[in-house]
């Protein structure tokens, strides 16, 4: 089965910061994996530049066989990304906002009606998004992320700012969406992690320190839970 995506000795600096350094990675369909790290251990870097909004200093990115560098706009057609922050347009409607985002990518505008409904926003369609709360400013970027139905997600910390009902209603859908595509979910939430992924990266220092099922990663470790694992592999707390 060709691999959905495909990295192999990536490179990103900034000054004397080695934010990702030579990592190699592969990921198939129907995988959903948890990416793990501290502050700093280069997640968000890793998946701007998997989306093409950060070049490399060096490595390769492939999508569906397909040079992110060569063919960066078939690549970018593949994808949805949640980057941190979600950002948006703050002078526009829910509804207005995609609808534009929609044409932007050629997408038929039936498409907004689906995202809207997935991420459950129908009630705030006509909604200003800059009086919206941070919770559902996340729901509209997480919306954004689903038009056109690719077949790879890359989600940065979604569930950030959501209340407990929220998580649990966006998790269950990450979760089933998963069984026809291919998504990698960052969060700092080890809980979070253990719910919903079948494969687990922890990373640190750019460095991908454990990569496997959550029994291999804890074997890896030769640790109880993942908490424990985790601490051991990044050195640090996870309050960290």
């Amino acid at each position: 089965m060709n691999a959905s995506f495909e990295i192999q000795n990536l490179n990103k600096s900034f000054g004397k910061i080695k934010a990702v350094n030579n990592l190699s990675l592969c990921a198939h369909k129907g995988e959903l994996i948890a990416l793990l790290g501290p502050n700093g251990a280069g997640k968000s870097t890793l998946m701007n530049m998997m989306t093409g909004f950060l070049a490399p200093d060096s490595g390769t990115i492939k999508i569906f066989s397909n040079n992110l560098a060569v063919d960066p706009l078939l690549c970018k057609k593949q994808i949805g990304f949640l980057p941190e922050g979600s950002p948006l347009y703050y002078d526009m409607s829910v509804k207005s906002f995609l609808n534009y985002m929609a044409e932007l990518k050629s997408v038929n505008l039936a498409e907004v009606t689906r995202v809207m409904a997935l991420a459950n926003i129908d009630g705030i369609a006509d909604q200003k998004i800059e009086t919206l709360s941070k919770g559902y400013k996340r729901r509209v970027g997480f919306a954004l992320s689903l038009l056109g139905n690719p077949p790879i997600l890359l989600l940065d910390e979604p569930t950030d700012g959501l209340d407990p009902n929220q998580k649990e209603h966006l998790l269950s859908l990450i979760s089933e969406m998963a069984k026809d595509k291919t998504i990698m979910v960052s969060t700092h939430l080890l809980d979070e992690a253990k719910s919903i992924a079948n494969r687990i990266l922890i990373m640190n220092k750019g460095t991908i320190q454990a990569d496997g099922s959550l029994d291999a990663v804890l074997h890896q470790a030769r640790a109880t839970s993942l908490e424990k694992a985790f601490t051991k592999l990044t050195r640090l707390s996870t309050n960290d």
